[in-house]
């Protein structure tokens, strides 16, 4: 079988161009895979989307009229918002990303879908759909009952344990009364909520999971391990099982977390600031999301988290549920484990569908430190909190105590921190801090100078900015040089690849020169050793290179 450019079952490379003879050769009609449109139409969108996902995938195009002539659409931040919404209002939808290819200079809109391996999809009014040669088919009767007997699954999480309903614990069974509002007939509310088996005797593998005081000792690995690793260490030093009913393991997961990383403490004047090294937000919704998704069918795996001195990584069995991929993962949702998810909501321990992954990034954000990476293996999932930043805990500490005097918003912080470093801020050195277009840049300096914190010099496109003097920064918030070269050295430890200048530049806030003149210095004084030349020139400290 063959399968079209950007199917995502084809083995071939990935274009961002094609000539029109390419593209012809390419996509010369309609078929099973491919999809003309000349526009956007959700409805239309949406029931292809569906169609490919109950067949063997395929390929949209927008921008292309019937006849194959390219009209041209560009992928705009309006139109990924109106592709992800029309997909999202699809049920199940198999995986799903988005790209743009140039075709002789006019850009076309790809949507690659995949095949849903497990169950089906259908509309937001609940067809069922399937493509047959260029046409999406509606099924009905007979047929729909034949295509739903073959793709129908039931979800692990709602399989019998096994357990009987008496096995369950009474405290606990109180607790999840609580937290639902039940206040009788417990055994009917379990079964209508998916924890007990139709006919109220049985746990299923969720109720388990919540009922019972250990579920591991039934339901094989479903624990957390929380493995503690030294600095440059391949083992780790310590090791702890975090055991129980799941709403209390993610109580006690972020708790002994928390405990570990510590605090940074900075003293500024008379005022003494505890900054947490990780958001407990971000850490809760991290475990939480670990534990709601998580493959229960593979028993034999547990939920593992990882505390690095730079990071902490939260590892847990089975990849992301169809149709969420690491590219969509803010805009799409969907649950693995249904019912166990809506029992930590229940619990008030995770956050409301469609903002977990949002509340995470932004708290991050908000507190200054590198967004969180998200990798997935297809066996396993992996969620990066970094615990380092570009900014260090005395520049946080200072910015909230900025906030005291006047409110800022989050992306202001950054700013702050660049101007009491001694960087005079233009519009240009903005969008590259904050990765946001040129008027939204402009409206935040001129926030900030309305504010106070902020100084102007010059007029219109040669506007800059400097702190204002009656911010002052407390005496050592700027890095001094040796500093600085202490921070680089640092980067290039704590690296698994040799150090580039664009690191640098990224971590500290200096422009190329300068961070080339500091490279060179420690180049020079034989703390770091130079390999490659112009773009390819890397940086490895010099003891690490001389080990065998």
């Amino acid at each position: 079988m063959t399968y079209p450019l950007f199917h995502p079952a084809s083995t071939a490379p990935t274009p961002l161009f094609l000539s029109q003879a390419e593209f012809d050769e390419a996509f010369p009609s309609e078929s099973e895979y491919v999809e003309r449109k000349r526009g956007f139409n959700q409805s239309a969108v949406e029931e292809v989307v569906v169609a490919f996902s109950n067949s063997d995938g395929g390929v949209i195009l927008i921008g292309i009229d019937d006849a194959g002539v390219v009209v041209g659409r560009d992928l705009s931040p309006a139109l990924q918002d109106d592709l992800h919404r029309a997909i999202g209002a699809a049920r199940e939808p198999g995986r799903y990303s988005l790209h743009e290819l140039s075709v002789d200079g006019r850009t076309v809109v790809v949507i690659a879908v995949a095949r849903r391996i497990e169950g089906f999809s259908q509309t937001s009014s609940g067809r069922v759909l399937v493509r047959r040669g260029t046409m999406k088919v509606a099924l009905f009767g007979a047929e729909l009952t034949q295509f739903i007997n073959a793709r129908s699954l039931q979800r692990f999480e709602e399989t019998d344990a096994r357990v009987d309903l008496e096995d369950a614990d009474d405290a606990l069974v109180a607790e999840l009364a609580i937290a639902f509002g039940w206040s009788r007939d417990i055994p009917e509310r379990l079964s209508e909520s998916g924890l007990a088996s139709s006919e109220s005797t049985r746990l299923t593998i969720a109720g388990a999971l919540y009922l019972l005081p250990d579920p591991a000792d039934r339901l094989g690995k479903t624990f957390i391990e929380i493995l503690r690793f030294p600095a440059g260490g391949a083992e780790y030093d310590r090791r702890l099982e975090v055991r129980g009913p799941l709403h209390r393991q993610l109580q006690d997961a972020v708790r002994e977390i928390m405990d570990e990383l510590g605090t940074e403490l900075v003293v500024l004047g008379v005022r003494r600031y505890e900054l947490p090294r990780l958001p407990e937000v971000v850490l809760r919704e991290a475990v939480a999301n670990a534990l709601a998704h998580r493959s229960y069918e593979m028993a034999a795996t547990s939920i593992r988290v990882e505390l690095h001195p730079h990071e902490v990584r939260v590892i847990s069995p089975g990849g992301l549920p169809e149709p969420v991929t690491v590219e969509n993962i803010r805009e799409t949702q969907a649950a693995r484990n249904y019912r166990v998810i809506t029992v930590l909501r229940r619990f008030g321990l995770a956050e409301d569908a469609g903002r977990g992954i949002d509340v995470m990034v932004d708290s991050m954000i908000e507190q200054m430190l590198d967004h969180p990476v998200f990798h997935d293996s297809g066996h396993s999932v992996t969620v990066t909190l970094p615990i380092r930043s570009a900014v260090t805990p005395t520049e946080r500490a200072w910015v909230r105590e900025v906030e005291t005097r006047g409110l800022i918003e989050p992306a202001d912080r950054i700013l702050l921190v660049h101007a009491a470093r001694g960087e005079r801020l233009t519009n240009g050195r903005v969008r590259e801090l904050t990765n946001v277009p040129a008027d939204e840049a402009r409206h935040a300096l001129q926030r900030l100078r309305d504010a106070g914190f902020l100084i102007q010099h010059g007029a219109r496109g040669g506007s800059s900015y400097i702190l204002s003097e009656t911010l002052d920064p407390p005496a050592g918030l700027r890095l001094t040089r040796p500093a600085l070269k202490a921070l680089i050295l640092a980067l290039a430890a704590e690296g698994e690849a040799p150090l580039t200048n664009a690191q640098v530049r990224e971590r500290t806030g200096l422009d190329r020169l300068e961070a080339l003149k500091l490279l060179d210095e420690l180049v020079n004084e034989g703390r770091l050793v130079r390999t490659g030349a112009r773009r390819g020139t890397r940086y490895e400290l010099a003891r690490r290179r001389e080990s065998p």
